[in-house]
């Protein structure tokens, strides 16, 4: 594929996040966009919801879409296997147990602004982030590196042994705790005002800086760990920064937005058919296309049974199941 070809991609993803993010919050409105710029006080209680409710929403479904799309990427990456998800090393399921023990005991605790749940979801996610880390580290040595293989173990290990928690604290919550804990593992993105957004801001676009100023150590790293260090990369020093980088900006999408599944396997694939694997390029077009398609589904998930919503992390699991049964059956 040419370089051309590559950048004329780009321009186009680049063209259809920002006509998503002026057109999706339009959508069910019944003024203009320039009535709602020039008069957002005249516009009444709809220019109300559109500045509230409607732009906070599309900003922080973009953003959880563009972090969840490059921590797909960087990890399918590191560990060299296609089916990679965020959530491949617990993090989704340390943050489901911080944020199921918040909602089951009553936990009211604030921290700069940041309300209980996503307070405690991001420490949980922590905890996995940690313990996985440990794990790893003491069984390959510290002077040595961690190993992809055993991080990779680890972590499904302790997905396994959070998520058995976290069953085991809906068991013995009452029907409202339950159905408020069922409800948040199903993902979504219900913000009013731009608390939420500044809450992962700084995670999701400090690892978004990470993965794309580690790009061309992503690439070699695909090739392996002796290749890349004989090619001259501090392969432990990347690989740290890249793992504590996508998961630190996991865990601040979880927390916020729950975990909203398949959007960092589903994406990823899609823009190597469009710009090849080279991450140069592969990383920017997952960030555009990981935020635009988020975007989309929450727009459908809010609007196909209005007033009703969905979930959209039903959305992106309906999508996902067919799409990781196609690369099982590709990969064969």
């Amino acid at each position: 594929m040419t370089r051309a070809r590559q950048i004329w991609i780009l321009i186009a993803l680049f063209t259809g996040s920002v006509v998503v993010l002026l057109t999706m919050p339009l959508i069910g409105m019944k003024f203009t966009p320039l009535q709602a710029v020039l008069d957002p006080a005249g516009s009444g209680i709809e220019g109300e919801i559109f500045w509230r409710i409607r732009i906070p929403r599309v900003l922080a479904a973009w953003l959880a879409g563009a972090g969840l799309a490059a921590a797909g990427m960087v990890f399918q990456a590191l560990f060299r296997n296609s089916l990679a998800t965020p959530f491949t090393l617990g993090v989704a399921s340390g943050a489901a147990l911080g944020a199921a023990l918040s909602i089951r005991f009553g936990i009211a605790l604030s921290i700069a602004g940041i309300s209980s749940t996503p307070l405690w979801a991001f420490a949980g996610a922590s905890v996995s982030i940690l313990l996985v880390y440990g794990i790893t580290s003491g069984i390959t040595g510290t002077r040595r590196g961690m190993n992809t293989a055993t991080m990779l173990l680890a972590g499904v290990a302790v997905s396994f042994f959070f998520s058995s928690l976290n069953l085991f604290t809906q068991y013995i919550s009452d029907f409202t705790h339950t159905f408020r804990i069922i409800r948040w593992l199903m993902g979504g993105v219900q913000v009013a005002g731009y608390k939420s957004i500044l809450e992962m801001l700084p995670l999701v676009l400090g690892g978004l800086v990470i993965t794309l100023w580690l790009t061309r150590e992503l690439d070699i790293l695909t090739t392996g760990e002796e290749m890349a260090a004989g090619r001259g990369v501090d392969v432990a020093r990347t690989r740290n920064l890249l793992f504590f980088g996508s998961s630190l900006m996991v865990g601040g999408v979880v927390a916020v937005c729950g975990p909203i599944g398949f959007v960092g396997l589903m994406v990823p694939h899609i823009c190597r058919l469009l710009v090849g694997p080279g991450h140069r390029f592969l990383a920017p077009a997952s960030i555009l296309a990981g935020g635009t398609f988020l975007t989309v589904c929450d727009t459908f998930a809010r609007t196909i049974i209005a007033p009703a919503e969905i979930p959209v992390g039903v959305i992106t699991a309906l999508l996902g199941g067919p799409f990781f049964l196609a690369l099982l059956i590709r990969d064969r």
